[in-house]
């Protein structure tokens, strides 16, 4: 019997799902055996739901991708699955629209999306494509916990292992793309713009269709590097200071780029300014609407900026609200319930495509709206505030605290107070975590990253000072003993 490595402190297996996935510190949490653990526990769960299943196994271009995703394919043919190996770097998105296309049982893909480069992740797709939901999560955790508690999977003989079936997703994915946004529109335009992939998948992918249909690109960080320049294949501001430059030195539309497994977006304007996600978002949705004649309503996460909410009602649509992840997003876009979901987390998605963030479609999406338009983003942002009559700035702060600040604060969010901060309590919405929306016409929304060590801080205010003050105030409370 294998023994048990990398126990939690609490004794109890090392495979929990978060918001998007399973994922650790790499030769920490997230090690060959621990990967054994949980393919193995998604194998039992796949399996019982069907008797010859196939599933597909991707990577990002982190440390250790390729073989991790080699033990996951071993795993699953041991498990008498029939696994289908990407033959190199795959977006997330691209591996869901694979399920969706071929009509595969489920996907294992290795990424840790846009966690910093010492992170590794597992995301696990069911064959509705889109990610687990926590009844399927839940199941194959307590199936690694119950192989954990037996002493964990012993590594597989060389014997047993056979050559993988490989794929190539790229020109299936890129030919739905070429469905859903208006390239004519694009290229009439003439535009340029410059592309950042952070060393991510979306190299080959978002430069290549552009350059396909005759759009001017400038292509940054495609090559790999595993250390991501030292910051992570996030989309931040932060991030994406070599874009910006990138953008005014060249006199682009805009720069487009995507995170490590091309799921998340980053916007920067002609001038060079980075736009927050969720102003994104709601012009996406307006423009939608607009061009595609989808009369339909918008759905946003519980953290995400109430002008979605402000947009849709100025089309005479309502907004559905979800908890933080993705998963319940994609449930609405499989129902076709909405034109267009997303985060503010820079996740997005569209109607008729897949139930899973893409952040190729949503660039292009923002590429095709100013083509459309003739107007920079920031242009549109006050044209739409106008029309709304007043204007949202949010705000998120991630604040590193203590395991003891924390647990502190997340009592402090179970207050019903009538007073908060100095502004009168309106409501609370514990959808996930504590949103207090103040009769002020502000709000803030405190909760537990399900990514990463941190407590999550959301604001929202009709101004960018007043935000800031909001921040502040709020901070000072969470972090008053």
């Amino acid at each position: 019997m294998a023994t048990p490595t990398n126990a939690t402190t609490d004794g109890r297996s090392p495979i929990k799902f978060g918001t998007s996935g399973w994922r650790g510190l790499i030769a920490d949490e997230f090690t060959f055996a621990n990967v054994r653990l949980a393919v193995t526990a998604i194998a039992e769960h796949v399996k019982s739901k069907t008797n010859y299943p196939t599933i597909l196994v991707g990577y990002d271009t982190r440390f250790y991708s390729e073989e991790f995703s080699q033990l996951a394919v071993e795993v699953l043919q041991h498990h008498g699955i029939r696994a289908l190996l990407c033959e190199t770097f795959t977006p997330t998105p691209a591996i869901a629209y694979e399920i969706q296309r071929t009509k595969l049982d489920a996907a294992v893909n290795f990424t840790a999306s846009h966690n910093p480069a010492q992170y590794h992740g597992l995301k696990f797709s069911s064959a509705d494509a889109g990610p687990a939901l926590p009844e399927v999560t839940k199941d194959i955790e307590a199936r690694s916990a119950r192989l954990f508690a037996a002493g964990g999977v012993a590594p597989l003989g060389h014997h047993e292992k056979k050559k993988a079936e490989m794929v190539n997703l790229r020109a299936a994915y890129l030919k739905r793309v070429e469905e859903l946004v208006r390239f004519d529109v694009l290229a009439k335009a003439k535009s340029k713009f410059v592309v950042d992939v952070l060393h991510g998948c979306g190299a080959g992918y978002l430069d290549k269709v552009l350059t396909d249909h005759g759009v001017g690109v400038e292509a940054l960080r495609t090559n790999r590097d595993v250390l991501f320049d030292g910051t992570g294949p996030d989309v931040s501001e932060e991030n994406l200071a070599p874009l910006r430059k990138a953008v005014v030195d060249s006199k682009a539309a805009a720069g487009l780029a995507t995170d490590g497994d091309a799921d998340r977006f980053g916007i920067v304007d002609r001038d060079g300014t980075w736009v927050a996600p969720n102003h994104v978002l709601a012009l996406v949705y307006d423009y939608l609407v607009e061009s595609r004649g989808w009369n339909l309503p918008a759905a946003r996460s519980v953290a995400t900026s109430e002008l979605v909410d402000a947009a849709a009602k100025a089309r005479g649509q309502k907004t559905y609200q979800t908890p933080v992840g993705f998963k319940y997003i994609g449930q609405l876009i499989r129902e076709d319930k909405i034109a267009m979901g997303g985060e503010e987390s820079a996740g997005l998605t569209m109607r008729g495509h897949v139930p899973e963030k893409d952040g190729i479609v949503a660039c292009l999406l923002v590429a095709e709206m100013m083509a459309a338009r003739g107007a920079s983003i920031h242009e549109q942002v006050m044209a739409l505030f106008k029309k709304l009559g007043r204007e949202y700035w949010p705000v998120r702060e991630n604040l590193h605290l203590t395991e003891e600040q924390k647990a502190s604060a997340m009592e402090k969010s179970k207050t019903d107070a009538s007073t908060l901060i100095g502004r009168k309590v309106g409501s609370v919405d514990r959808t996930d975590g504590a949103k207090f929306a103040f009769e002020d016409g502000t709000w803030m929304l405190m909760r537990l990253s399900g990514t990463e060590p941190l407590l999550r801080l959301y604001v929202e205010a009709e101004s960018a000072a007043a935000s800031a003050k909001l921040v502040e105030d709020a901070t000072e409370w969470i972090l008053k003993g």
